[in-house]
């Protein structure tokens, strides 16, 4: 396992973790935040094996 120390707002960790989704890059971290875990499933089925832009785009239709 790797850690990496930050301060995670407190918003976010109140967030259920169901409803997030959470990738990593290079250099960013990316909390996707969903209504239900059905969309949250449903995300991370279609961005299976994408980067984090096309990520972002397909993120813009759950809002």
């Amino acid at each position: 396992m790797i850690c990496i120390k930050a301060n995670i707002p407190e918003e976010l960790s109140q967030i259920d973790d169901e409803l997030k989704a959470i990738y990593h890059s290079s250099d960013t971290v990316c909390f996707f935040i969903f209504k239900t875990r059905e969309q949250r499933n449903n995300f991370i089925e279609r961005t299976k094996g994408m980067k984090k832009i096309e990520r972002e785009k397909i993120y813009e239709e759950y809002n």
